[in-house]
């Protein structure tokens, strides 16, 4: 099979959660770029009503959907509209969630806690599950691709619930895909350094910010488009024998040794 061949996503249906900026675009512009039918999910209509102008201008099929990932109500809608739009979806991007206010983790109550855990991993399991579920039904294989971070594998300071999160999310990730597997759907992960996006762009962009360059060992930060390649393997048939895995990409932050 030609390389063309085993990337190419046409007759493909994806849903993708956090689509209205940064990572979510760029994944739902890959995505679409490679013949597959979007449906894009956030809860930003403006944004997504603009961003599906673009990709429907440059040829793609796509549909907009105002959801937020934590209503059980609003997710169900979700899967029903790009159904009804596209079909059965088949590859989903878990990739909606939040950053965690910059506390240590005495410092984290209650509020902050399940303010982070309910939409990283929480919502993210419930997607995740109902995208299998629909897929099953269906008699479809599929691939759901959970969006996780280098700060599951290693903790920084004053990230313990987005760090703890992240860490699940590839846990469950591995649940996930051990189930699954045999019914033809495969569940995988990408761990992303740190990628300059509006949620980021100020900080990175600081002194501060500029600093942590130091410990990427390629010295820079990641730019749009190079998640596309491991988003690209896990969704076509390029990785048809791949599952449970965490793809990290980052430019090899996670093995750099501090002295």
């Amino acid at each position: 099979m030609q390389a063309a061949e085993m990337f190419n996503l046409a007759g493909r249906v994806a849903l993708v959660t956090g689509a209205s900026s940064g990572l979510g675009q760029q994944f739902s512009r890959a995505l679409a770029d490679n013949g597959a039918a979007v449906a894009l999910v956030a809860r930003r209509t403006d944004r997504l009503a603009e961003f599906k102008a673009e990709l429907e201008k440059a040829g793609a099929k796509a549909i907009a959907i105002e959801a937020d990932v934590n209503s059980g109500a609003d997710m169900a809608r979700a899967f029903n509209e790009a159904e009804a739009a596209f079909g059965t979806v088949t590859i989903l991007v878990n990739n909606a969630g939040v950053a965690q206010q910059p506390l240590r983790a005495t410092e984290v109550d209650v509020a902050e806690w399940r303010r982070v855990l309910s939409t990283d991993l929480d919502a993210l399991f419930y997607w995740a599950q109902e995208g299998a579920r629909r897929m099953l039904a269906a008699k479809q294989a599929g691939s759901i691709v959970n969006i996780a971070s280098v700060l599951g594998l290693n903790v920084a300071k004053g990230t313990a619930a987005y760090s703890v999160a992240k860490a699940a999310v590839i846990q469950a990730t591995k649940a996930l895909s051990i189930e699954l597997a045999f019914k033809g759907v495969r569940v995988n992960a990408i761990a992303p350094g740190w990628f300059v996006t509006a949620i980021n762009d100020d900080y990175l962009n600081s002194d501060a910010g500029q600093a942590m360059k130091r410990d990427i060992p390629m010295g820079r930060f990641g730019q749009a488009g190079d998640l596309d390649g491991a988003l690209l393997l896990l969704a076509s048939d390029a990785g048809r024998y791949i599952t449970g895995a965490t793809i990290v990409v980052d430019g090899g932050q996670v093995v750099q040794i501090k002295g």
